[in-house]
């Protein structure tokens, strides 16, 4: 069974798209402006439709993602657009995988879910007064195939990263993909 998890499954959906990536997330579109200048780590960036978008906008980004075949279609788009771009082909189940990734000023994790370590990890990726931009299913997505409950992203997530973050907005919506939640945290200023 192949699930959102699983790197063949997502190595053979990058092999197979058209030649052109998606668009951005309209979440991160519409909420561009919380985004502190700088910086950004976009994980599980897939091909890089966030990336791309973000790279545009002024900002310098580093895409991690598991799949080869994702990362090796952004740089090929990143090339195309004569965008600079840095990529690290990263397996996020391993907790140290960010270790050596860097401080940024924005981190963005879209239609992914950080188990509560990771996020605790991810804490110390991100400067005093940067943004945590999490998009994604959220806890009233119908579970399918290819969607897990455990892909589901839930409000306790959060109950952790809290002495290090403030909520700046929650937003919900539901369309003809499912159920979405969008979280924006700022890092607290120590």
């Amino acid at each position: 069974m192949e699930y959102m998890g699983n790197e063949k499954f997502w190595n053979n959906k990058f092999e197979n798209r058209k030649d052109s990536p998606l668009n951005p997330e309209k979440a991160l579109i519409e909420n561009i402006m919380y985004f502190k200048k700088g910086s950004v780590l976009d994980i599980a960036c897939g091909d890089g439709r966030n990336t791309l978008f973000l790279l545009k906008n002024g900002f310098k980004v580093t895409g991690v993602d598991f799949s080869i075949k994702a990362i090796e279609r952004l740089k090929i788009f990143a090339k195309r657009a004569n965008y600079l771009v840095d990529t690290k082909l990263i397996d996020l189940s391993d907790l140290n995988a960010l270790s050596e990734v860097g401080v940024f000023d924005n981190i963005l994790i879209n239609h992914y879910r950080l188990s509560k370590d990771q996020l605790n990890v991810i804490t110390s990726h991100i400067s005093d007064g940067g943004i945590l931009f999490i998009c994604g299913f959220g806890h009233k997505h119908k579970v399918d195939s290819k969607i897990r409950k455990d892909d589901l992203i839930k409000p306790d997530d959060f109950e952790d990263i809290n002495k290090f973050f403030e909520l700046v907005k929650y937003a919900e919506n539901e369309d003809d993909r499912g159920f979405f939640v969008t979280y924006i945290f700022r890092k607290i200023k120590k």
